[in-house]
Parts: structure tokens; C-alpha cells; sequence
């Protein structure tokens, strides 16, 4: 079982980068992150990873272990899977993906109410500004939005959302209000920077007419929060999703604009790895969160 403990050590390691995130993780010192990376190739007799004050890279054996290693312990969590497959109540460790917004008004509150249910049940949330690979990062779900591009990775609908154009009452009194896709290109857009897309292209979509628009705007930023509340001070046109806006549009901050045109795919889901599939807890987790966003989605539409 030292074995396993060490390979488990190892894996978090490189996954984190340095010995200094490791022990930020674990919740202990650099040096005691040290001292034990030291104690394991003691006991194996090689050298795992060279290092220097900033950085750590992997040897031919460290490289070895760490492959190796990585689908030992993958193994045996399928393994206990398959034998606590018939436990009625969910227990262990989750890891969870989501983006900063989403994450902190609706996956966050779902976890708390979740680990009420099931006390036996550890959810650990990690929330980034862009989606990261579930297998490199060893999470066991990530919340997406849209499409799903990766056939590695089961996914699961959770709730439908749209993106949807719109802008303050003030502004659209100030600047006029588009009633086109091709209107944009002549007001102040708010624009999101987010992932690899390219920037300032919103791409709409009626039957089988596509219009491509390229907007501007003095403001722009990396933080959806930051862009809602510009819009909210009537800064210009943004486009966001319906669960962030529901309520603006209810009590008429913001107004809908070019709602018969439709925006690129926001549905909400749920991604996985294949070998998780069997995992009471992951299931469970994920019923849980499907019943819990559709209740607090639909609230807000």
C-alpha cells in the first residue's frame, strides 16, 4: 500500500507543477513535499525528476513511473467502483470542473446542498476562467457550455440555455435600437474574451441564413461579470447566456435584441471520462446537479 500511496503522491505532484502547488494542495510545506519525493527514490533507488529552484522535469524512470503509475491507480478506482457499485449511498472523493460564473451561482450552491444529502461525500470545486482536460487535470466531471468536441468524453445534458443579445434600456435610448445582425458593426459592443475564439465575431444564425458580424466597443474584458455589469450600466450590446440574464430581462434592465435570430449552441452538460461510467457517485452527483439546475435555470427564464 506504500506503493500506492507513493504513486498517488507522484501523480498530484506532476500534476501540479511544482513542489511548492503540490504542497499548496496537500496542505503542507515545500519542504515536506520535498523530503518525501526524496524518501520514494530512496526506496525505488533512481531519480524520479531532476529540479531547480522554479522548475521540475521528469527522468527515463520518472517518466516510466509516472505513465505506469497513472493507469495502476486508474485501474484500481475502477476497480472500487465495480465493488461499491451496490452501495445505496454515494460516498468518496469527487473533483469538479466549472467556469468562474456558472460555478460560483450554480455549481457551488448545487455541491452544498448535495453534501447535506450525502455527508459521506467529498467535492472538491475548481473554477477556471477556460475548460482544461479532465484527464491531464484528473477531475472526474466537468461543467461545459455548448458543444462538445472531445469523442473521448461521455457528456450529459443538463439543462438548455441560449445566448442571447441585449442591452440597457438607457443605452438603446441613447443609440438606437438594432434590428439587424449588420446594425452591431455600428454600435458599442461589449465583448468577452473567452477561450480560443476569435474576438469580436458573433456569429448569428435564422433558418438557413448565417450572418458573421465583427463588433467594437471601447470595453472588453476576460470576466463575465464584469461585461454584464457594463451592460447593466448601459455601456453598449452584449451577448450572454439566459441562465446570467433571466432576471434582467424579467424586471427590464435589460432588453432582448434580435430574438428571432439564434446564437452559437450554450447548452449546459455535464463530461466525464469513459472509465468513470460505472461510478455510483459520479451518477448520483450528476442526477443530483441535472434536478438541481433545470429547478434554478428555469428561475431565472
Amino acid at each position: 500500500m506504500d506503493g500506492v500511496s507513493d504513486l498517488a503522491f507522484f501523480e498530484l505532484v506532476m500534476r501540479q507543477g511544482s513542489l511548492t502547488a503540490a504542497a499548496r494542495e496537500l496542505g503542507v510545506t515545500t519542504p515536506s513535499v520535498s523530503k518525501r519525493l526524496a524518501q520514494i527514490e530512496r526506496r525505488l533507488g533512481v531519480r524520479l525528476l531532476n529540479r531547480t529552484t522554479r522548475n521540475i522535469s521528469l527522468t527515463t524512470e520518472g517518466d516510466l513511473y509516472l505513465t505506469n503509475g497513472s493507469r495502476i491507480l486508474s485501474e484500481l478506482a475502477e476497480l472500487e467502483q465495480l465493488v461499491t457499485s451496490s452501495r445505496a449511498e454515494p460516498s468518496g472523493l469527487l473533483r469538479v470542473n466549472a467556469s468562474f460564473g456558472f460555478g460560483r451561482a450554480h455549481i457551488a450552491p448545487a455541491i452544498s446542498a448535495f453534501v447535506e444529502r450525502y455527508p459521506t461525500m467529498e467535492i472538491q470545486l475548481h473554477l477556471t476562467d477556460r475548460p482544461v482536460s479532465l484527464q491531464e487535470q484528473a477531475f472526474d466531471i466537468g461543467i461545459r457550455f455548448g458543444d462538445v468536441p472531445d469523442a473521448r468524453i461521455n457528456a450529459r445534458l443538463l439543462v438548455e440555455n441560449r445566448r442571447l443579445v441585449c442591452a440597457s434600456p438607457a443605452y438603446l435610448k441613447r443609440c438606437g435600437t438594432p434590428k439587424a445582425p449588420r446594425d452591431l458593426a455600428r454600435h458599442d459592443c461589449i465583448v468577452l474574451r473567452e477561450n480560443d475564439s476569435a474576438y469580436g465575431n458573433w456569429h448569428f444564425l435564422r433558418g438557413k441564413k448565417s450572418e458573421i458580424v465583427k463588433v467594437r466597443g471601447a470595453l472588453s474584458s476576460n470576466d463575465g461579470s464584469a461585461v454584464l455589469r457594463w451592460a447593466l450600466e448601459g455601456r453598449g450590446v452584449v451577448v450572454r447566456s439566459e441562465w446570467e440574464i433571466g432576471d434582467a430581462l424579467h424586471d427590464g434592465t435589460l432588453e432582448l435584441l434580435l430574438g428571432e435570430w439564434a446564437l452559437p449552441n450554450a447548452d449546459i452538460y455535464a463530461v466525464y471520462l469513459e472509465r468513470h461510467r460505472l461510478s455510483p457517485k459520479l451518477r448520483t452527483f450528476i442526477d443530483f446537479l441535472g434536478v438541481r439546475l433545470k429547478e434554478s435555470v428555469e428561475k431565472k427564464t
